[in-house]
């Protein structure tokens, strides 16, 4: 019955987007750009790359903010310098530094970006092309699932999935810019997709425990469990802020659960560093309910990276939306090293190990735009020396360091943009009342 109720919800979007998007596609989702094979965005951000032609979009919308928005002029212009650049012409957001893939997190971000601008066209265009090209399917072509395959590109001289694993935390954040879009513009169908989407998240990419405790796994148990008593994790991929979004629309999962266990392990994970940093990927002994890093020879690495940038800013969006009393304190505790270090020097170097010795002598924008919002919240002082010294002077005509970065693109904006901006009318059930947080 899921599976049937899915794909009448499938073709109710199909037919909507049809409706609401007029466009002339040029070139189909199956061709494809031709693609240059370039390195990937950990391996060159904050280095200097070529610049490269922008490329046109034909996407006509006009972005807007609240006037009163912090940076309103940089938001809006890099946003429509990123649809040019970055989001083709029938909705696929393109890695230019990855051989031209796509992946669902890129989408994801697009969706959100668009729904808190308040673009409708881009957001409707991101979710078709997810839908139609990274649906995940076994041998006989049959839905698997609603999630989304997390990458697609050109294999074997053909564009499509080539990896059918799903990274949960864009699935995250596609739901969240759905339930987001069907409050904003009032578009139900967004909502139940959202909905059908939260049932499989919750059945693959959760876990229950011994003692009754659920995480949040990176993506298919079967690529995150090891073994009976050890799980992945990716910190970054946690987002309270979503749990609380998704406990307001679906009853029948206790959401708000993820919001407790997300916290312990920023807590606890990060005290496996001596500098209490956290990690892009940490293991959990799930009989002892210790933290540890990941075996040397994992292709996953524990170390603060490019990944675990983005803690701070999911922490932060749910400090200030939803006055999150565990979050801040995890903030002010889990940045000491970071704020120490610039204090110091004048700058955070990209990657740094557990023990706090820096790995790398270049710096990451992204790093920068994502404690941006944590030290508002803390440092307001360091926040705005961040801005004026490593934000505003690496940004150019809408765009931050170079016309290839969409990592840091993405990142950039999202760090850059005001909780202010956006409507608490979005962060609001039917009811009208902000979801309760968990009990401690």
């Amino acid at each position: 019955m899921l599976r049937v109720l899915l794909w009448a919800t499938m073709l109710t979007i199909t037919t909507n987007l049809e409706s609401c998007v007029s466009i002339s596609f040029k070139e189909s989702a199956q061709t494809g750009s031709s693609p240059s094979p370039t390195p990937t965005p950990t391996e060159t951000e904050g280095l200097p790359t070529p610049t490269e032609t922008v490329r046109e979009s034909p996407i006509e919308s006009r972005p807007k903010l609240p006037p009163s928005t912090t940076n309103q002029d940089i938001l809006e212009q890099s946003w429509v310098i990123y649809r040019q650049q970055f989001i083709q012409e029938d909705g696929r957001a393109i890695d230019y530094q990855a051989s031209d893939r796509s992946t669902s997190e890129g989408q994801a971000y697009a969706m959100l970006r668009s729904v808190l601008i308040d673009d409708p066209t881009t957001f409707a265009l991101t979710l078709k092309w997810a839908e139609n090209n990274l649906q995940r399917l076994d041998p006989q072509g049959k839905p698997i699932d609603s999630l989304w395959a997390w990458l697609w590109g050109k294999e074997k001289g053909n564009w499509g999935a080539i990896d059918r694993n799903f990274a949960s935390d864009a699935d995250i954040d596609a739901i969240t810019a759905l339930i987001l879009g069907s409050r904003r513009w009032q578009r139900p169908e967004y909502l139940a997709l959202a909905k059908l989407k939260l049932q499989d998240l919750w059945e693959y990419s959760t876990i229950e425990v011994a003692g009754g405790k659920r995480y949040l796994l990176p993506g298919p148990k079967e690529a995150f469990v090891p073994n009976q008593s050890t799980l992945y994790l990716n910190p970054s991929y946690l987002a309270p802020l979503a749990f609380r979004l998704f406990a307001q629309v679906d009853t029948e999962r206790n959401w708000l659960s993820l919001v407790e266990t997300s916290y312990q392990i920023l807590e606890q994970s990060s005290k496996v560093s001596t500098v209490g940093l956290p990690s892009d990927w940490i293991a959990l002994d799930t009989q002892t309910g210790k933290f540890q890093s990941l075996p040397s020879d994992s292709k996953l690495k524990s170390l603060y990276s490019f990944d675990a940038y983005r803690v701070w800013w999911r922490v932060a969006w749910d400090v200030e939306l939803f006055q999150s009393s565990p979050g801040l304190s995890y903030l002010k505790v889990a940045t000491k090293h970071l704020q120490k270090q610039w204090r110091e020097s004048g700058n955070i170097p990209a990657q740094i190990d557990l023990q706090g010795k820096s790995l790398v002598n270049y710096e990451a924008t992204s790093q920068y735009a994502m404690l941006y919002p944590t030290l508002r919240i803390i440092n307001p002082k360091m926040a705005e020396e961040i801005l004026q010294k490593k934000l505003l002077p690496r940004y150019n005509q809408g765009i931050w360091d170079d016309r290839s970065s969409y990592y840091t693109q993405n990142l950039a904006w999202l760090g850059l943009l005001p909780t202010q901006a956006i409507d608490p009318q979005l962060l609001r059930s039917r009811s009208g009342h902000a979801v309760p947080s968990p009990k401690p």
